[in-house]
């Protein structure tokens, strides 16, 4: 157990690296709890401002009902398809409902910003279409565990 320790900080990303990371990423797989207590996950575009996960989700999915009810979560970003190219971070905390649910374009400073990144990242556009069916909520991570398995090449 001492070794794989050792190695799991050897391959732990730096603060740079999961910087990079997590904003080049796309896709992230969002883990909430069912009101019986089971794990629900589920896949969702996202947006790093450097210090948080932006997540737009549908109001009235799965996810959102849980979240409102136990805003506990856990955020999976991970790449790579061979084992030694296989890099991820998971970041865990609590998610922070910011502007109206759902979504209508009202004025939001605190949207501002992130909705610029969100709509250019994932839409190729200089503004965030709003449907009225997403809105927004925001993980500032507890705890991020990271991992670069290319690392494993110079150990």
């Amino acid at each position: 157990m001492t070794v794989a320790q050792r190695h799991g900080r050897r391959i732990m990303m730096t603060p740079e690296e999961l910087d990079s990371f997590l904003a080049e990423q796309r896709t992230c797989r969002v883990a909430t709890v069912s009101t019986d207590g089971r794990p629900h996950l589920s896949a969702l575009w996202y947006a790093w401002d450097g210090t948080s996960l932006w997540l737009y989700s549908l109001t009235r999915s799965r996810r959102w009902a849980e979240l409102r009810a136990d805003p506990r979560v856990s955020v999976l970003v991970d790449d790579g398809e061979d084992y030694g190219e296989l890099r991820g971070a998971e970041l865990s905390g609590t998610a922070v409902f910011v502007g109206e649910a759902p979504r209508t374009g009202e004025p939001c400073s605190e949207l501002d910003a992130v909705e610029r990144l969100f709509a250019a990242k994932n839409f190729g556009l200089d503004l965030m279409p709003h449907d009225g069916r997403h809105a927004w909520f925001r993980l500032t991570p507890d705890a991020i565990a990271s991992w670069d398995f290319r690392k494993l090449a110079s150990l």
